[in-house]
């Protein structure tokens, strides 16, 4: 039964919000030690850290292959992608910087293949005003409002194929979300988008593309009956990029596309009003999405959530999302409207093109 249709938009998203955060007082209540948050936020950064390493140390040793090696350190990765999104909102050390600035350093060290946390805090608080909008930079960088085909594909699985796709609409995409900015920040919001790759990105994208062209084209070699003739030090640099892309490179190609591909599905674009809460986002979360909720830890089911209370941590949302779905669904929130991968994201089907 849905709410009362007298209600007004503010009122139904004020529902939502006084049922999550009660929801999450009443939790902390009976398990006190959720109250701890600095702590427990240390806590999954060891934890996820410990796991990565702990599967690295077991396919060096051959304890394990590549192919149980990728997918398990990509879970572990999920971990702290979840970490950084509460880190750009300041749920963690707020006042000891230090350790504040040590959690980003080593989230983004862990997931390397992303503009840098500190940047990407301009973009994502950017993003919760600006939601489905033109400047909103975020998730039109990752495909959402594209038309579905191989270009979409490409987007969502590699940052930068974001820029050599579409290079005029990412300038215009990228001015849009820079005029949004107060005038004095304007030069420094474009030198953070310019330079928040480095270095750690330009690293990952060095790796990945020299493993990908030295062994696509061994492959494409062999199969015409050829052999490639590489120098000697690209062949003794290979054991070693082979190993680092095992344990760092594809695990986050694999953790990063599948968290763009929920995250550019579930957000609406293009004909919505961006303080509409409830129009911002849907509950994606059909049978069939679970191997790619499983590397970005459930948040085709869980960001809409914070969409309507930003402050609580993602495991306070994992733990609250039952209640949170509930409300959710009677103030007009959508759920597994798939419908939204023919109509480009758009909210109605009169508005796609």
């Amino acid at each position: 039964m849905s709410l009362s249709s007298d209600m007004t938009d503010q009122q139904r998203i004020s529902k939502v919000r006084k049922v999550v955060i009660q929801a999450g007082e009443e939790l902390r209540e009976r398990y006190p030690i959720l109250k701890h948050q600095n702590f427990i936020g240390a806590s999954i950064l060891i934890f996820a850290w410990a796991g990565m390493i702990a599967s690295a140390m077991a396919y060096v040793y051959g304890h394990i292959n590549a192919w149980v090696t990728v997918p398990l350190i990509a879970m572990f990765a999920s971990l702290t992608h979840e970490l950084e999104h509460d880190l750009i909102h300041y749920m963690y050390f707020k006042k000891m910087p230090w350790a504040h600035h040590l959690m980003l350093a080593l989230v983004w060290l862990a997931r390397p293949n992303t503009i840098s946390p500190w940047a990407r805090r301009r973009m994502h608080l950017h993003h919760h005003k600006y939601s489905g909008t033109e400047s909103d930079l975020e998730e039109r960088g990752i495909s959402n409002g594209m038309p579905w085909g191989i270009r979409r594909i490409l987007v969502m699985s590699d940052q930068l194929m974001s820029v050599y796709l579409r290079p005029i609409q990412m300038f215009k995409m990228i001015e849009a979300f820079v005029e949004k900015q107060p005038e004095k920040e304007r030069i420094l919001t474009r030198v953070m988008n310019i330079l928040g790759f480095l270095p750690l990105s330009i690293v990952y994208y060095g790796l990945c593309y020299l493993f990908a062209v030295y062994h696509g084209a061994n492959l494409i070699a062999s199969v015409f009956g050829y052999e490639m003739l590489w120098s000697e030090t690209v062949i003794e640099m290979m054991p070693w990029v082979n190993l680092l892309a095992v344990i760092w490179v594809l695990p986050n190609y694999l953790r990063s596309f599948s968290l763009q591909f929920v995250s550019s599905n579930m957000h609406y674009y293009g004909d919505i009003d961006p303080r509409d809460v409830i129009k911002q986002t849907q509950v994606l979360n059909p049978w069939w999405l679970a191997p790619f909720q499983l590397f970005c830890f459930n948040f085709g089911a869980t960001h809409a959530i914070h969409h309507f209370v930003v402050k609580e941590p993602f495991y306070i949302r994992q733990m609250t999302a039952k209640t949170a779905h509930k409300v959710m669904k009677e103030v007009g929130v959508r759920f597994n409207d798939i419908g939204t991968f023919k109509r480009m994201n758009r909210w109605n089907e009169v508005n796609a093109k």
